[in-house]
């Protein structure tokens, strides 16, 4: 087994939601491979939130890794900050190849259950907000030799999702932009793909909305090596995929998951049932 260790030096990456989570060891993850980081999302140092995590501490443990940060305070429903950030981005590091749209609302509700205000709010931040961030980016990208835009959302394979529909439109509707954006972007070698994890992950959200138990999920790593095997392809052959990180685990070698798991045994395909009730671990 030989997971992917793409050399990023000279890249940069502009990731949402990088304070705790997914985002931040994605954050870190990239910069161990030599990739300059801009770090992005609502909590700050300045916040006396007793929420563990910032865009400035996510920022300072990148510089630690030796490569550049940028940290922005970034809310992805205000479209103005949206291309501030972006351009900011861009004028400190002249090209940012990397773009992840990683950051996300979750609430699981039946439609009677959920008022209108939490409906703008996964809609706002989950499908608008990636369709802001490719706005801003998409030119950009475009004239580059070759980059990459990448979503943490799930596969597009059912019609309905009862119990949890706002969320699922709002994920869903990530995925749909991003695997549009890879047929209009097909010929300028920018790949386009959404990576999604088979369990769940143990993140703050995972646990503060008590969606299982430790039994239940996996260490962010697992979603961090999945992005890395597809950041070691060629972006103008691997573009319009919507991936699981197990399966590109799988064909990475690994066989064995333990090592991501937080107890003993290998928590059921929760994540990727939350979208495919049919869904089965390949055998």
């Amino acid at each position: 087994m030989a997971l992917a260790d793409p050399d990023l030096s000279g890249s940069t990456a502009f990731i949402t939601g990088t304070t705790r989570g997914i985002g931040k060891q994605l954050a870190l993850a990239l910069a161990d491979r030599g990739c300059n980081i801009v770090s992005t999302g609502k909590t700050t140092d300045d916040d006396d939130a007793e929420l563990e995590g910032s865009v400035e501490q996510t920022a300072r443990e990148v510089r630690d890794r030796g490569v550049e940060a940028l940290a922005i305070e970034l809310d992805l429903r205000d479209e103005d900050r949206v291309e501030a950030a972006v351009e900011e981005s861009i004028d400190r590091f002249g090209e940012v190849d990397i773009v992840v749209n990683n950051a996300s609302a979750i609430q699981l509700a039946n439609v009677a259950d959920l008022p209108a205000n939490r409906f703008d709010l996964l809609t706002e931040v989950n499908v608008r907000g990636t369709h802001l961030v490719a706005h801003a980016f998409a030119d950009h990208l475009a004239g580059l030799d070759e980059a990459w835009f990448l979503s943490n959302s799930p596969p597009v394979v059912t019609d309905r999702s009862p119990g949890k529909a706002p969320y699922a439109w709002s994920k869903l509707g990530m995925s749909f932009i991003t695997l549009s954006l890879a047929e209009e972007l097909a010929s300028d070698d920018v790949g386009c793909n959404t990576f999604w994890p088979v369990t769940t992950i143990d993140t703050r959200a995972t646990r503060y909305f008590g969606l299982g138990t430790e039994d239940d999920w996996r260490t962010p790593e697992v979603v961090s090596d999945a992005v890395l095997e597809i950041l070691a392809r060629d972006p103008s052959e691997c573009t319009g995929n919507s991936f699981y990180d197990e399966a590109l685990l799988r064909e990475a070698g690994v066989a064995d998951f333990s090592a991501y798991n937080l107890t003993d045994g290998d928590p059921a395909p929760m994540s990727a049932r939350l979208f495919d009730p049919e869904f089965e671990r390949e055998a």
